[in-house]
């Protein structure tokens, strides 16, 4: 019997046909094999977002905490603070606080950089680096308390409070989006020098707002002041928060076209995350340096009212910070976002 083509001879085994990987060894249009294909990376291998610039934000704040200790240093060891360096420590507490918070996330972010070179990572390992970060800057700092303040007591609460906030800092920087919490880093040390700059318009802005020979007049222009200075901050921190992640969108576009783009909820929590870090700057100082305040306080009558009024004035102005940086970024947010493909095809059709 002979061989029709196509048909199998008895002396062929069966062997069933198994359908190769799409892609695999196919020849090419010339008939040669063409190159095997790499295999995919498998779902939730992208390497994780980083947080561009952090190497310079930490810089920065590790410039702005010794300027902080060094002008507290400056005040409390003065010829004329005398007895008044209990005090003027108080004063002085809250600007190393939010230094040394906001020092503690910017360090920690650029360590668990580093993390995010090698590829994908653990959450737990990051938040673990950033925490051990803000650990070394909270002892660094105060290291540098102990050896050049007075060693008393005064000394230990700002020595240890400071080391603190460095540590929540940190862990701050470790437990959400990198990108996030570098916008909050960058709007919060804008904002802080802002206000420290801001100090230098206050008395002719006391004269704009009316401040005249009476108690009366005097307080309702530092209400004016304090309320024009946290608009301003908050205006600020919120541009910052939005210009920091625009930037970092873009720079990611560069290198990743594929990169998730923030949503509006990261740009609002980026422009309310200054004033956060304020409110939280404020609960550390209220629980770490209590016993400060309270000596602070104990001093006389003004002095408790002045502690009391500053305590006040402090929660809101991170409230307005918080909301402020948060609708500035939410709006400038939104101007960028254009209309649907869909819409424009709708207004052409009706057209």
């Amino acid at each position: 019997m002979s061989n029709q083509p196509g048909s199998s001879t008895a002396a062929e085994p069966y062997q069933p046909v198994r359908d190769a990987p799409a892609g695999a060894d196919e020849p090419g249009d010339d008939g040669s094999p063409a190159a095997p294909v790499e295999p995919a990376p498998a779902a939730g291998g992208t390497p994780p977002a980083r947080a561009p610039g952090a190497v310079v934000l930490a810089l920065l704040a590790v410039g702005w905490l010794a300027a902080m200790l060094w002008s507290t240093r400056a005040a409390i060891t003065s010829a004329e603070a005398g007895v008044t360096a209990i005090s003027l420590s108080a004063f002085a507490l809250p600007g190393v606080i939010s230094a040394a918070l906001v020092t503690g996330a910017a360090v920690a972010l650029a360590a668990t950089n580093l993390l995010a070179r090698r590829g994908a990572e653990r959450v737990t390992l990051r938040f673990a680096v950033a925490v051990g970060t803000g650990v070394l800057v909270g002892l660094a700092a105060a290291v540098v308390i102990n050896l050049t303040y007075f060693d008393n007591a005064t000394t230990n609460v700002i020595a240890g409070t400071t080391a603190a906030a460095a540590i929540i800092g940190g862990a701050v920087a470790g437990a959400g989006n990198a990108r996030v919490a570098g916008a909050i880093v960058a709007a919060a040390l804008g904002a802080l020098v802002f206000v420290v700059a801001f100090s230098r318009a206050r008395d002719p802005l006391f004269d704009l707002f009316g401040a005249g020979d009476t108690q009366e007049s005097m307080v309702s222009a530092a209400k004016w002041v304090s309320r024009s200075e946290s608009l301003l901050a908050g205006l600020l921190a919120g541009l910052l928060a939005f210009g920091y992640l625009t930037w970092a969108r873009r720079r990611a576009g560069r290198h990743d076209p594929a990169s998730p783009a923030p949503r509006w909820p990261g740009y609002l929590l980026a422009g309310a995350g200054p004033g956060l870090l304020l409110l939280l700057a404020e609960i550390i100082i209220r629980v770490g340096g209590r016993s400060l305040l309270d000596l602070a306080g104990a001093l006389s009558e003004a002095d408790a009212v002045a502690q009391t009024s500053l305590g006040t004035s402090r929660i809101d102005n991170g409230i307005w910070v918080l909301f402020v940086g948060a609708l500035t970024a939410l709006i400038a947010f939104g101007r960028t976002l254009g209309p649907a493909p869909g819409d424009d095809a709708e207004e052409a059709a009706d057209r």
